[in-house]
């Protein structure tokens, strides 16, 4: 009799902390509230009384990295015809006609780890906003009458940004970059996809991504959150769990690290302008997110005016910009180095680039009063982000669908702990020695007078 009561207490407190662990209070900022309703809907309230208004987002752990070649915008597809029609408004007329009547302020975005969607209305349209949220979601009506419509809307926005050199160059790099697959780091998608989408495609999007335990609703505004998770959990309570984790049934395949350096030197007859760019396969989340954190940090040391970098090829007179970025992913985010050189001194200010990078990681290449001013400015760049507050849950759930809530509110703070020894890990880690992608885009003729694809080349 001991022994069973005592396996029973066991397996009931295993059972207990199991129940604990999935709905542990995520670490949130003073004034963000959360909750986990029990179809596995994320819900956070933002307290935020600065206007009389609220915004109400949905954002969806879904984007180009759940896209193979055959379904390769598709995402962003679906975030278009999100705004045609649906159950509750079963044409675009009238769903327009209801944003209209709410006085909403609205819109959507695909990228590669997040699609959302979001209104921002009177605080007083809180209760009808949701309702009409939940039809958008939960209920789309895809008729092919929209879908012939929006088709060309979506390829127009690609082909807009091909006219682009500066997106031309891009694309080729991450063609270089990732290899088979492309598809899952390009949210715009391929042409052909795009064009000859279906109804029923759309479905197979669905089914696989929306559902409440792959999504996060975020009221903000002049809300109060107990009344604001009670509407919450009232209109979309009876949405139903997928009863699966869309990306262990789905699993994102793992990007292929580059084996060695890859060149080339793209000719177009619409740069006017030279363009360069340096790629790398740099950190993820999931297995080093210390080095996502270094790598903002050290972007930003790079691009004080006051920094080695700018001044070696700026003040110079080698390029008229140079920049370096990094973008935080789930998934292996890349590194990217883009310089606008001086069209006169090609060669030149691509020797200087590479002489600059090969030295980020020596201990004097940076000051200790610019790691402090990096730091400064970030935490001032933050203060100003919070300003608006519409703009607070894009914010967050960018980094939900990419890292974490945790990570998302301890950011700041763990952007001022970063030390020396964790920027040269990063880059040591990733940059130094390590396989690149680099191209350049330039008109045919000054590619000739330069002789770029003598220079222009992996070492």
């Amino acid at each position: 009799m001991t022994s069973k009561f005592i396996k029973s207490f066991l397996l009931g407190l295993v059972v207990m902390l199991c129940t604990v662990h999935t709905f542990a209070q995520p670490k949130l900022p003073e004034g963000y509230f959360w909750k986990k309703l029990p179809n596995g809907l994320e819900v956070v309230v933002i307290e935020n009384s600065k206007v009389p208004l609220a915004t109400i987002e949905i954002a969806v752990k879904n984007g180009a990295y759940t896209e193979g070649p055959e379904y390769s915008g598709l995402s962003h597809l679906f975030e278009h015809m999100f705004f045609k029609a649906n159950k509750d408004y079963p044409d675009q007329e009238k769903f327009l006609k209801r944003t209209q009547e709410l006085g909403a302020i609205w819109n959507g975005t695909t990228d590669v780890e997040r699609v959302n969607y979001f209104f921002t209305f009177d605080r007083d349209s809180l209760n009808a906003g949701l309702k009409f949220m939940n039809a958008a979601i939960r209920f789309p009506i895809y008729r092919e009458e929209d879908m012939k419509k929006e088709r060309p809307v979506v390829d127009g926005e690609f082909q807009r940004a091909e006219s682009d050199p500066g997106f031309q160059l891009w694309y080729e790099t991450q063609q270089k970059l990732w290899g088979d697959l492309l598809t899952r780091k390009n949210p715009i998608g391929v042409h052909e996809v795009i064009n000859n989408a279906t109804p029923a495609k759309m479905m197979i999007i669905k089914d696989k991504y929306y559902f409440p335990n792959n999504s996060l609703l975020t009221i903000c505004g002049d809300v109060k959150h107990d009344a604001a998770f009670a509407l919450a959990e009232k209109i979309f309570g009876d949405w139903a769990s997928s009863g699966f984790d869309p990306h262990v049934k789905y699993p994102i395949p793992p990007f292929k690290p580059l084996t060695k350096d890859e060149y080339f030197v793209k000719e177009s007859t619409i740069a006017q302008t030279p363009y360069i760019q340096y790629s790398w396969q740099g950190p993820s989340y999931l297995t080093d997110s210390a080095s996502t954190i270094a790598a903002d940090v050290f972007s930003t040391i790079v691009g004080l005016n006051s920094s080695k970098l700018q001044q070696a090829l700026v003040d110079k007179g080698l390029a008229s910009s140079v920049s370096v970025s990094y973008t935080t992913c789930k998934y292996v985010g890349p590194i990217e180095v883009f310089v606008v050189p001086n069209p006169n001194k090609i060669k030149e200010c691509t020797d200087e680039v590479l002489k600059q990078i090969n030295a980020w990681d020596k201990a004097d290449y940076y000051t200790d009063a610019q790691l402090t001013d990096a730091k400064a400015i970030m935490k001032r760049n933050n203060l100003r982000r919070k300003e608006k507050p519409s703009s607070l849950a894009s914010q967050m759930s960018y980094q939900w669908c990419s890292t974490s809530l945790n990570y998302f509110t301890d950011l700041d703070s763990n952007y001022q702990k970063v030390t020396r020894a964790d920027i040269k890990k990063f880059l040591d880690t990733y940059i130094i020695g390590k396989p690149k992608v680099a191209g350049i885009i330039l008109k045919p003729e000054l590619s000739k007078q330069q002789n770029v694809a003598s220079f222009f080349v992996a070492k």
